[in-house]
């Protein structure tokens, strides 16, 4: 072999993600894993069903349609009518992808020429960065900071240039758990309608808002309608993380671009899973309120006992992560904090450090999930309060 390196330079620095990382180390150490964002339960017995049934009525065990089977483009559209009064053709302004993260990637490959800027909230999920990388453009990030994790708007316009082709959203925001409100959304938008900049928003915890908080999706607001790609999945609404299944929805053009690019990476999946996850998109509101105050009640658990342990913690208004500072311990690098976690209290964490192009902005910072049995969240708190001795 020549001498040039193996890995592209793009994703030079991206290396191995946090999560499959600090996974591992839960396994090698037999830790309370809550740091990677899976439940431990599964989700609705029907859904299972309606996929065990889709398999042996021979529904989508060969390839499924390019842009998804159709039934679940119709739920999908029905979800965003029933929930938002967001009108999208079933069968020009839908996509099916293999999960959110198929569906960023695929937009900004699609969507991105090498040069281009995309803004983007930091801290944000790792796969925003290796996406952007890998489309040759240049992320820009607006950093959002403790303790109330808003946006600077002011800052917003102060970054957008020439070159600025696109922002990436994400509400409600992982790792922060902040939710952007209606007024947030609508400066955003103008900004967008003002320089002509396509926004494409991953809203993959749309169902998961707290204490009266409401998602809005920025589609919705006047002008957004044709610049707009939202992406969300069902793993995180029905705790079927494995399934992988997500979707796109935005004006046909937009959604046109991003298949051109998504065929070309895993071209179809998960078809028996398509027709559960459209059956579970039908579910009554009471599933979705339950979720919510199953998902508050663990929220306030793990956060008391995070308070407890000493953490400084800010409390989440959706997702199912709470954001944490170890400061308080005298502690001033997260990363480390969290690789000594497991042997000291038998818990693993996520520094968010690793969320931020500046790691200086995030380095104190810890998060952990709460989507998981309440005995374990219990277990889990009682050896945090280890830290407070």
């Amino acid at each position: 072999m020549d001498a040039r390196p193996l890995l592209n330079r793009r994703l030079d620095g991206l290396g191995t993600t946090i999560f499959a990382e600090m996974s591992a180390l839960a396994t090698a150490t037999g830790a309370i894993n809550l740091g990677q964002g899976f439940p431990d339960t599964d989700g609705p017995e029907a859904v299972r069903e309606a996929a065990v049934r889709a398999l042996r009525e021979g529904r989508g065990n060969q390839y499924p349609p390019g842009p998804g089977v159709p039934e679940l483009r119709a739920a999908i559209s029905e979800h965003q009518r029933r929930f938002y009064e967001l009108t999208v053709d079933p069968d020009t302004e839908v996509l099916v992808t293999a999960g959110a993260t198929e569906a960023i990637a695929a937009a900004m490959l699609a969507l991105l020429e090498p040069g281009d800027e995309v803004i983007a909230f930091e801290p944000f999920y790792d796969s925003y960065a290796a996406c952007v990388a890998m489309a040759g453009a240049t992320r820009v990030p607006l950093t959002l900071r403790a303790p109330s994790f808003r946006p600077d708007l002011d800052e917003l316009r102060s970054k957008i240039t020439p070159r600025t082709r696109l922002l990436l959203l994400n509400t409600p925001h992982n790792p922060t758990g902040t939710v952007l409100t209606r007024d947030e959304l609508g400066a955003i938008a103008a900004l967008a309608v003002e320089h002509d900049l396509l926004v494409v928003t991953d809203e993959v915890y749309e169902h998961l808002t707290f204490d009266g908080t409401a998602h809005v999706p920025i589609a919705a607001f006047p002008g957004m309608r044709e610049r707009t790609v939202s992406i969300s999945s069902a793993g995180k609404t029905f705790s079927f993380t494995g399934w992988k299944v997500g979707w796109v929805t935005a004006s046909a053009p937009l959604v046109t671009a991003v298949r051109t690019a998504k065929q070309y990476l895993t071209y179809v999946s998960a078809g028996p899973f398509q027709y559960a996850v459209a059956e579970a998109l039908r579910l009554p509101d009471s599933f979705f309120d339950g979720l919510r105050a199953d998902l508050r009640s663990k929220r306030d658990l793990l956060a008391d006992g995070l308070t407890a342990a000493g953490f400084e913690v800010y409390l989440p208004q959706g997702t199912y992560f709470v954001t944490t500072d170890v400061a308080p311990f005298g502690e001033k690098d997260a990363y480390a904090f969290c690789r000594a976690l497991p042997e000291r209290c038998g818990v693993v964490a996520v520094p968010n450090s690793v969320f931020y192009d500046d790691p200086e902005a995030g380095r104190s910072q810890v998060r952990f999930t709460f989507c998981k049995r309440k005995g374990v969240l219990e277990e889990a708190t009682t050896r945090l309060k280890r830290l407070a001795v």
